[in-house]
């Protein structure tokens, strides 16, 4: 009977211990992505210099191991999203079809609101007749446009 509530008591101990290293690491990530990373490959270079791995790899590799070519294809591989200010014709495209609120998107509207959206979120998406990959589209457009009027009209 002893074994079994000190056995409990062990995983219940690995369990606390398991969670607090994942709310430090989420820490370490957040704290990481802040500082100005522009992809995947600083992001990963800052964590394998925090836990001491990078010195472990110069150790045994050397000083030429090929990290800085891997983080600069990390990195163009898998940015992380900054999006780009709008111009005021791509606001005025935004506010003509936000302000006439149609269900329904001509293909010229499409191809417009297409054009804003991968550049300003640097995206590539192609044009598409998926009702749930426009409305994630416009959802994403509409935060854009809304953040771009709230802080126009905050300078007016």
């Amino acid at each position: 009977m002893e074994k079994k509530r000190r056995g409990r008591r062990k995983s219940e101990v690995f369990t606390d211990v398991v969670e607090i290293v994942k709310d430090e690491a989420q820490e370490l990530v957040n704290e990481i992505k802040e500082d100005v990373a522009e992809g995947l490959g600083d992001t990963l270079e800052k964590v394998f210099e925090k836990t001491g791995i990078k010195k472990l790899v110069k150790f045994i590799a050397g000083e030429d191991c090929g990290c800085d070519e891997r983080k600069k294809k990390l990195n163009e591989l898998f940015p992380y999203r900054k999006a780009n200010c709008l111009t005021e014709e791509e606001y005025l495209i935004l506010e003509d079809f936000f302000v006439k609120g149609s269900g329904e998107i001509k293909p010229s509207t499409q191809k417009s609101l297409l054009t804003v959206y991968n550049r300003v979120l640097n995206l590539r998406q192609e044009p598409t007749s998926c009702s749930s990959c426009w409305r994630n589209i416009i959802n994403q457009l509409k935060k854009v446009y809304n953040q771009y009027k709230d802080e126009h009209d905050a300078n007016s």
